[in-house]
């Protein structure tokens, strides 16, 4: 049966809840500046697709392993000082572009890189579950997509506004230059998170006896539920397709001659707004459907969009010049399609965990190490060409759609 509407939060969660989704808004801007700076050091730097591939493997490995510690964490010291925590160490980072950009070479900034990713790497593994609580269970996850629609919003502004000062520019363009205002940004949110009150989320739905086992050995209990472990492995999935899409568009439609690179940016942040409101109107969507129901809808639609891609970008590449733009409709309709998946998958993965939700939000933090197969895209790519590493994308988006319909399957038969 469809749920009946219900609003996203209650009163007494307003202020916490608005002041937590301001927090997406920092880190999809961050995250997508990646998408754009693999092409710039590719070029300016002069080094292959493989070394600028390094830029997503050094962010996304810095995820992988600040997950758990982050977990430990909150934990211990609550939501807030996680984000507290995550903001100094963001702001900290984004600080170290300015002494980075002087050397010349491209490690000093995969060591920056290092350090933001290990500040979102706190900063969601904080924010995501706390979202997701911050009201009824039942729109937990249409409540999640709202807060991650804003990070749909600093998705598409971050190539736009990072891509056409980079590009524009040329090799000259100094990149510690949008990592500074980052960085100031950064360090006032982070005061304004110290002086707020934020209610921490207490859970009743354990058993005495339960509840001391999971905090004497929390991963062990998690790593028992099948269902929580499958639907990290979405995660994963669904991480490796996005990151590889975003992070490969510029070069994919530069290199096909579909666009300059700086065009190429530029409409890949118009992608992105269509992912920004592919999860408002998720949201939406979700405060009336089940979730399970509209993340297997949206999982065919990715699947279907990804074979698009792949077939008229090979039909263009054999002479059909007519088909030059139809792979960026395939891309827009991907987007959309894959708007709700991180924060449905999310929610549903992390639903009825009661007080393992922490220690399970820091496993499923640690997803983002997907981004590191980007370095598979630009071995294939540099090997099999341009179209190929969409093959990569279509297999990671199949393993979603399998626990999109395990979860579907699940909630008819409840």
């Amino acid at each position: 049966m469809p749920l009946k509407r219900e609003t996203l939060t209650s009163k007494q969660y307003v202020v916490p809840f608005a002041l937590i989704t301001s927090l997406f808004f920092l880190w999809g801007f961050a995250r997508n500046i990646l998408d754009v700076l693999n092409k710039h050091f590719h070029d300016s730097l002069e080094i292959s697709n493989t070394e600028a591939a390094l830029v997503q493997v050094t962010t996304y490995l810095g995820y992988f392993l600040m997950a758990v510690p982050a977990g430990m964490f909150i934990n211990r010291f609550g939501y807030k000082k996680g984000v507290v925590l995550g903001l100094l160490l963001y702001a900290a980072g984004a600080f170290m572009f300015i002494p980075g950009s002087h050397m010349g070479t491209l490690y000093p900034f995969l060591v920056c890189l290092f350090v933001i990713a290990c500040g979102l790497a706190i900063l969601e593994t904080s924010a995501n579950p706390y979202a997701a609580e911050l009201g009824a269970k039942e729109t937990s996850a249409s409540r999640l997509n709202f807060a991650q629609s804003f990070n749909g919003l600093g998705a598409c502004l971050a190539p736009i506004t990072v891509g056409t000062f980079l590009f524009s520019e040329g090799e000259s363009a100094d990149v510690s230059i949008p990592y500074a205002i980052m960085g100031v940004v950064v360090v006032v949110v982070a005061i304004i998170f110290a002086f707020s009150k934020l209610p921490e989320i207490k859970h009743d739905d354990a058993s005495a006896t339960e509840t001391v086992e999971q905090v004497r050995n929390p991963y062990s209990q998690l790593f028992k539920n099948k269902m929580f472990i499958f639907g990290a492995f979405a995660l994963l999935a669904y991480e490796v397709a996005e990151i590889s899409v975003n992070s490969y568009f510029v070069t994919f439609a530069s290199e096909l001659h579909i666009f300059t690179a700086k065009s190429a940016s530029q409409f890949l942040g118009f992608g992105l707004i269509f992912f920004m409101v592919g999860r408002f109107v998720g949201s939406w969507v979700m405060q009336g459907i089940p979730a399970e129901k509209t993340l297997y809808a949206c999982a065919t639609g990715t699947i279907i969009s990804i074979v698009g891609i792949i077939i008229s970008s090979f039909l263009f590449l054999q002479g059909i010049t007519w088909l030059k733009y139809a792979p960026l409709v395939f891309v827009v309709s991907n987007y959309m399609c894959e708007a709700i998946m991180f924060p449905t998958i999310f929610s549903l993965a992390i639903k009825g965990l009661g007080n393992l939700t922490k220690s399970a939000s820091s496993i499923l933090m640690m997803t983002p190490v997907g981004g590191c197969a980007f370095v598979l895209v630009g071995l294939v790519a540099d090997q099999f060409g341009y179209v190929a590493p969409f093959f990569i994308t279509l297999i990671a988006f199949l393993v979603v759609w399998a626990y999109a319909r395990k979860q579907d399957k699940e909630y008819v038969e409840a």
